[in-house]
C-alpha cells in the first residue's frame, strides 16, 4: 500500500484559516493545537509553525493579553488583504506594461535611420573600408615610427649615456695598465696579451 501524502504548507495554511472562519471565535494556541488535527488533519507538530507563518503574513491577527496570546482572523481582514494584495500585483502589472512600452519605443527610435537600405549598405561598406585603411596606415606609422623626432630624441640621449659609460671603462682600463707596469714593469705589448686588451685599444670618437 502507498503512503498517505501528506498536507503541503498551503493546504495547512487554507485550512487553519478555516478554523477561524468558520468559527468566527478568537483562540489561544494551545486550542487551535487541539482543533487543528482533529477537524482538519493537520499535524500537532506544525501547527504552531502554519500558525506562525499566517500570523508572519499579516492575514491572522495576534495579541498578547497578560501571558497569554490571542488569535483571530474574520473573512472581511481576509477580503481586504486579498484586495490590497490584488491592488499590488495589478500596479505591477501596469508598471511592467509601461516599461515594455516605453522599451518598444525605444527600439523603434533606435531602428530610425537604420532600415536595411542599399544606400545604409553601400555606407556600412565605406565605413568598413575605412576602418580597414586605417588600419594599414598604424601599421605603416609603426614601421616609420624610429624617424619619429621624439624617438630620435630619445636614442641619441641613451647614446650619449652609453658613451659617457663606454669612456670610463677605458678610463678604467688605462689606469690598470698604467698601474702594472709601475708595479711589474711590463710592457703595453706583454700587458695587452695577458689581459686580452686589442693593440688598437683606445677612446671612442
Amino acid at each position: 500500500m502507498s503512503k498517505k501524502k501528506g498536507l503541503s504548507l498551503e493546504e495547512k495554511r487554507t485550512r487553519m484559516m478555516e478554523i477561524f472562519f468558520e468559527s468566527k471565535d478568537v483562540f489561544q494556541l494551545k486550542d487551535i493545537e487541539k482543533i487543528a488535527p482533529k477537524t482538519k488533519g493537520i499535524a500537532p507538530m506544525t501547527v504552531k509553525d502554519v500558525l506562525q507563518s499566517l500570523v508572519d503574513d499579516n492575514m491572522v491577527d495576534c495579541e498578547k493579553v497578560g501571558t497569554s496570546n490571542y488569535f483571530w482572523a474574520f473573512p472581511s481582514k481576509a477580503l481586504h488583504a486579498r484586495k490590497r494584495k490584488l491592488e499590488e500585483l495589478q500596479k505591477q502589472i501596469s508598471e511592467a506594461k509601461e516599461r515594455k512600452e516605453s522599451l518598444q519605443n525605444a527600439v523603434k527610435k533606435a531602428r530610425v535611420g537604420r532600415e536595411d537600405t542599399k544606400e545604409r549598405s553601400s555606407l556600412l561598406k565605406e565605413l568598413q573600408a575605412l576602418r580597414d585603411e586605417r588600419t594599414q596606415l598604424q601599421a605603416e606609422l609603426e614601421k616609420y615610427k624610429e624617424c619619429d623626432p621624439e624617438v630620435i630624441q630619445e636614442i641619441r640621449k641613451s647614446n650619449v649615456v652609453a658613451k659617457d659609460a663606454v669612456s670610463r671603462w677605458t678610463d678604467n682600463v688605462f689606469a690598470i695598465k698604467s698601474w702594472t707596469k709601475k708595479k711589474f714593469a711590463f710592457d703595453d705589448g706583454r700587458i695587452n696579451k695577458a689581459f686580452g686588451i686589442p693593440e688598437d685599444f683606445d677612446y671612442m670618437d
